[in-house]
């Protein structure tokens, strides 16, 4: 049986080096901005081959190494040598794919470079190019972190996993430090693709590798400490993969979608490449929209989908029921303040990044505002999603992820006859609209699968967390307004320390009103959650 301290202790390790992680991913995001900027040439084409490495993964190696190898770890643990030799040939032939993929993926970068962003004019085409070739090694040390990482999981040792990501972002940040002293920084990217040098272009790209390099090196030295050794054996008989391999088909079709997907959201959107938001602004404002999701959601439903599995191996259905519900309206419960406090604080955020145009705050807070109106629907998405994984059904999700990745091409490509300067925000609601109809529709089949999943009671809790955020919101925009983050020369969108003082105090007095109202309208769920907490500071 699950033990719920265990999980909160766990939860709370991990959710604190996510939460320090995603801290020093903002920092490395703000030095980029400071560097090469959020809008023009230079800053779209880093963004489009940055990405690159992470789109070919997923659809190539991303899907077999998560679905396919790493659950095989597990069970390699209960061998009579603990799984080490079992071990070595599944790393040996993960290391393989990665090596073979990432040459091939290299080789092709012009080929993958042309397909993601062929709107781009041939020198910014030829400048992303470039990045292209020194970011796409990055496969082949996302894959060896993934498949370190989860042998290290696996064993029990869960920190370096979550925190090793620290590193990654200490050295990329320090090679935007060395990029700005050697070349100059253009924080408004007024720098043109032609400009840029291949010596230039390698310190910027090559040190964003060196990173995710090191991030995954390192694990070799945590192995070491708890008495594994890596050995290279190619003798792959009896690995499993048939199996295996399709049980996670489905998985691997739904990445493929999802790829797909993110490729026309690129196309359209580097049309508007220049002087308007496109690529970096999107990526900006996503992982803006991201953070209370990996810090709140992925925490809670981490632990939930472990007592999910539990419940529906013993064909307890009553009980998943049980686990859903508490799932989302616990996590509801703060996600919809999260959202709230962004979608308010979206200037001064933006600000933080380019302090020094109040047309550019206004072009990455409007995105950011788009995306954050979707946040509690894709939150509650991703506890649907695991429990139909702990019901062991990974084809019923392949299927309303294909309906959400039909609306959003649909309307990503109807954004591209909007005005250039409404591209991006266009395609910001297109995938918010499309998420809200996808969740919809899997809490239908989740609801037909499980004979109910106590959604009246669901609903009634998220019609409170909503009327209890009005008040906050009310309050949050005055204090904006007064703090000038709506107009050019505003206190609150001035600078990075005011920016970031701005968004603090909107952010606690929003707080502090939500659960004042939580409070006066007797919230339940308010008292499940603090509760522990109150203990905890008792004691």
């Amino acid at each position: 049986m699950l033990k719920t301290d265990g999980i909160g202790r766990a939860s709370l390790f991990l959710a604190s080096g996510t939460m320090v992680s995603r801290i020093l991913g903002f920092v490395k995001l703000i030095v980029l901005a400071r560097v090469i900027g959020q809008y023009g040439q230079s800053a779209d084409a880093f963004a489009v081959a940055n990405q690159l490495p992470n789109t070919v993964y997923v659809i190539v190696a991303g899907g077999v190494l998560t679905a396919v190898l790493v659950p095989q770890i597990v069970r390699a643990t209960l061998h009579d040598d603990g799984g080490t030799g079992y071990i070595n040939k599944l790393v040996t032939l993960a290391l393989v794919i990665l090596a073979v993929t990432t040459i091939g993926a290299t080789l092709l970068a012009p080929v993958l470079t042309a397909v993601i962003a062929s709107p781009f004019p041939p020198d910014q085409l030829a400048l992303a190019t470039a990045f292209a070739f020194w970011c796409l090694p990055q496969m082949f040390f996302y894959g060896l972190y993934t498949v370190l990482g989860e042998v290290l999981n696996a064993r029990r040792s869960f920190g370096p996993f979550t925190w090793v990501p620290v590193l990654n972002n200490v050295v990329a940040i320090a090679g935007l430090i060395v990029f700005s002293l050697l070349f100059d920084a253009d924080p408004l990217g007024q720098r043109g693709a032609q400009d840029f040098t291949p010596a230039m272009t390698g310190v910027l790209a090559g040190s964003a590798t060196l990173g995710v390099a090191a991030q995954a090196v390192i694990l070799f030295y945590f192995w070491r400490r708890i008495g594994l050794r890596y050995r290279p054996d190619f003798q792959w008989r009896g690995v499993g993969l048939g199996t295996a391999g399709r049980l996670a088909s489905w998985t691997f079709g739904m990445l493929v979608l999802t790829t797909v997907a993110g490729i026309v959201e690129t196309n359209v959107v580097t049309r508007a490449s220049g002087d308007n938001a496109s690529a970096a602004v999107l990526s900006t404002a996503w992982l803006i929209f991201m953070l209370p999701h990996s810090v709140i959601t992925v925490s809670v439903a981490t632990a939930y989908f472990t007592r999910m599995s539990e419940h529906a191996a013993q064909d307890k259905l009553d009980l998943v029921r049980t686990d859903v519900s508490s799932a989302v309206r616990g996590t509801t419960l703060l996600i919809v303040l999260a959202a709230a406090v962004i979608a308010v604080s979206a200037y001064p955020f933006a600000a933080v990044f380019v302090p020094d145009s109040f047309s550019q705050v206004q072009g990455i807070g409007n995105v950011i505002v788009a995306y954050v109106a979707g946040l509690v629907a894709f939150c509650i998405l991703f506890i649907l999603q695991r429990a139909f994984y702990a019901l062991g059904d990974t084809r019923t999700p392949f299927f309303f992820t294909l309906f959400q990745v039909a609306l959003v091409i649909v309307g990503v490509l109807a954004c591209a006859f909007l005005p250039e300067e409404w591209i991006a925000v266009g395609i910001a609601v297109v995938v918010t609209v499309s998420g809200i109809a996808q969740t919809a529709l899997a809490a239908v089949l989740l609801r037909r699968r499980l004979d109910g999943i106590d959604g009246a009671r669901i609903i009634r809790s998220l019609v409170k967390y909503l009327v209890a955020v009005i008040v906050p919101v009310a309050l949050g925009l005055a204090l904006l307004s007064l703090l000038g983050g709506t107009r050019a020369g505003g206190f609150a969108v001035s600078g990075i320390p005011q920016a970031i003082a701005s968004m603090a105090l909107i952010g606690l007095v929003m707080a502090a009103s939500y659960f004042a109202m939580l409070v006066v309208m007797r919230a339940a769920e308010l008292s499940t959650f603090l509760e522990p907490l109150l203990a905890r500071i008792r004691r």
